[in-house]
């Protein structure tokens, strides 16, 4: 067998948060059989239907992808003199604004690679019609995904429009890529009893038991600290969430004896769900629980922890809580984000009889 990238057709993109270069060609036993053999990391993603390699250098140099954009030190190390005072400009604005510490890093890193790019010539002098250049070469030369694309577009955008001042327009004449119109990815009840069960450690439990059973983002857990509970009100205050918002969560009461029986054990300081050493417990350490759970359930689902969030606002939907409670219970700013979770809900979907079973 003899493998030609010419057969396929490659894109960069994001996997279960590694970064991984697309595949798609015609499906055929031989061509399958091809990529296999040229690449034996080849794997299939089940949720995404499509080939996926881990995107690094020598597999792009095969395929005759460019190499991959630098992140971080390396890239700022490239930057031109002339443009170096534009990041520390838009670096101090994102700081005054008080973004928070994951958008600056993200934004900083998108715009330096526009920066290392441009060499000796001014970022301020940039038109329009040059920044399209630049997002159309991102797409066609780089391949980057829709959702690299919008994080460089809003990183390059803020600015634009933040730091130099510019009218509105003078970005609005840059097509932005369609996003996908993705549905969130939900547990049906007994998954999650049946991933519940696998779970020995009684502070792994009562984490992904608050994960779903208040609906919280993996951030907020491990936030949490002691005195955000109160059980006398069965309330839970969930502080400088996404957006530095603060609301209030219903505490299970299925949960407040496991709650008692944990803190007489682990006797936490300041935060409710401590590391070994004290502060913070980190949030791939939960991710790590979560992903252990799954796999010790059998559960083979393309999903991560934060599909237990997602569950929490589908099952209240289908228990019949209105979806402006569910809104507030979520933390989130417009009520369409919410609404999605009505077309994954079985409420009104399982009430739909299909022709097939008319048929005698």
């Amino acid at each position: 067998m003899s493998f030609h990238p010419k057969n396929y057709q490659f894109s960069v993109g994001e996997h279960q948060d590694k970064n991984v270069i697309w595949v798609q060609f015609p499906y055929g036993e031989c061509l399958k059989n091809e990529l296999k053999e040229k690449f034996p990391t080849a794997k299939w993603s089940a949720s995404k239907k499509c080939w996926y390699l881990p995107d690094v250098g020598s597999i792009r140099k095969e395929i005759g992808l460019p190499e991959k954009t630098e992140s971080g030190k390396a890239v700022i190390a490239k930057i031109h003199s002339v443009n170096l005072a534009a990041l520390q400009k838009m670096h101090e604005l994102l700081l005054l604004k008080s973004y928070s510490p994951n958008t600056i890093r993200t934004y900083c890193q998108e715009f330096s690679q526009l920066l290392s790019q441009l060499k000796n010539t001014n970022v301020d002098t940039l038109t329009p019609e040059r920044l399209r250049s630049y997002f159309l070469y991102c797409t066609t030369k780089l391949k980057f995904s829709e959702t690299l694309i919008h994080s460089r577009m809003n990183a390059i955008k803020f600015y634009f429009e933040q730091v130099l001042k510019r009218e509105k327009f003078f970005f609005e004449e840059i097509p932005r890529p369609k996003k996908k119109s993705s549905l969130p990815k939900a547990f049906g009840k007994n998954d999650i009893s049946k991933l519940f069960s696998t779970i020995e450690n009684p502070k792994h439990l009562l984490m992904l038991k608050l994960c779903y059973g208040m609906g919280l983002r993996v951030s907020e857990i491990v936030n949490l600290k002691i005195t955000n509970i109160d059980s006398g009100r069965m309330l839970v205050h969930i502080e400088n969430a996404k957006g530095k918002k603060d609301r209030y969560v219903t505490l299970p009461s299925s949960v407040l004896e496991d709650l008692r029986n944990y803190y007489k054990v682990y006797r936490p300081k300041e935060f409710l769900f401590e590391g070994q050493y004290g502060g913070q417990y980190a949030i791939r350490s939960v991710q790590a629980v979560f992903k252990t759970a799954m796999q010790k359930a059998k559960i083979n689902k393309a999903v991560g922890i934060h599909g237990l969030r997602h569950s929490y606002a589908t099952h209240l939907l289908e228990a019949g809580t209105d979806m402006v409670f569910i809104q507030k219970l979520l933390g989130q700013r417009d009520l369409k984000t919410t609404e999605i979770y009505a077309k994954v809900s079985n409420r009104q979907l399982s009430q739909v009889k299909s022709p097939l079973d008319d048929l005698s």
